[in-house]
């Protein structure tokens, strides 16, 4: 381990242009749990596994019960950045890094300090009246009862992507053109089991490519450097 952590130090301490792309554990060691974990207490409380309850069509057919998996499960105020959060937003204020592309959508790399971060799946701090468009922060979805509602009388939507609905254009666009550009490429905390998210790394074009994940994934074998363990320890490291 102390050898990989010296190749990926010299790694990052040569480069200007980092790209980081990072997935559920990253916010995991923050005490964000995986909502594809199921739990006993999950169990005991809803009919349905996660990846129903949060697709696009229980949210329209059963938007009562979305709400009351989606405050119970998916909000975490109170959880604070760790030490990769922290370290990636160093390296951004230094210049060397020049985007973090996350799965994630608790807005821990903002309060890190991080400028340029690209939510592929959207953020829990933001939700929108689906009637006249106004927005809403988080405060405002944890402070209501069943399926909130805007003051024009439509029902206000987390700005998060569910399942069914597709990623945000733009965003992706910004992503691959960030990954394409890249002299490094970091893939964190992520099984690279989720597309079309995990397709982008595709399009990295460098020779340093880096993973850091506490179990083996698919794209093992593409890496320059493979480091397994605590992503936030690994960080800390540097």
């Amino acid at each position: 381990m102390e050898q990989l952590l010296k190749e990926l130090k010299e790694i990052i301490d040569a480069s200007e242009n980092i790209v980081f792309f990072g997935g559920a554990g990253v916010s995991t060691e923050s005490g964000i749990p995986d909502f594809r974990s199921v739990d006993g207490l999950y169990n005991q409380k809803y009919d349905y596994p996660p990846e129903t309850i949060l697709s696009h069509t229980f949210y329209r057919r059963n938007p009562e019960e979305f709400f009351r998996f989606y405050r119970d499960k998916m909000l975490f105020p109170d959880a604070v950045p760790n030490a990769a959060h922290r370290r990636l937003a160093e390296w951004e204020a230094q210049g060397k890094l020049k985007a973090v592309i996350t799965q994630n959508i608790d807005g821990l790399h903002q309060k890190a300090g991080s400028k340029n971060v690209l939510e592929l799946h959207g953020s829990v701090l933001r939700n929108y009246c689906e009637r006249c468009h106004r927005f809403y922060d988080l405060s405002h979805i944890q402070d209501l009862e069943g399926v909130p509602q805007c003051a024009c009388g439509g029902n206000i939507k987390p700005d998060v992507v569910l399942y069914e609905e597709g990623l945000d254009q733009d965003t992706v666009s910004r992503a691959v053109s960030a990954i394409r550009a890249a002299d490094v490429l970091i893939v964190g905390g992520t099984s690279l089991a989720v597309y079309p998210a995990a397709g982008l790394i595709d399009y990295y074009r460098g020779n340093k490519l880096i993973l850091i994940n506490k179990t083996p994934t698919p794209r093992d074998a593409q890496a320059n450097l493979m480091v397994q363990g605590s992503i936030g320890e690994i960080f800390a490291a540097l």
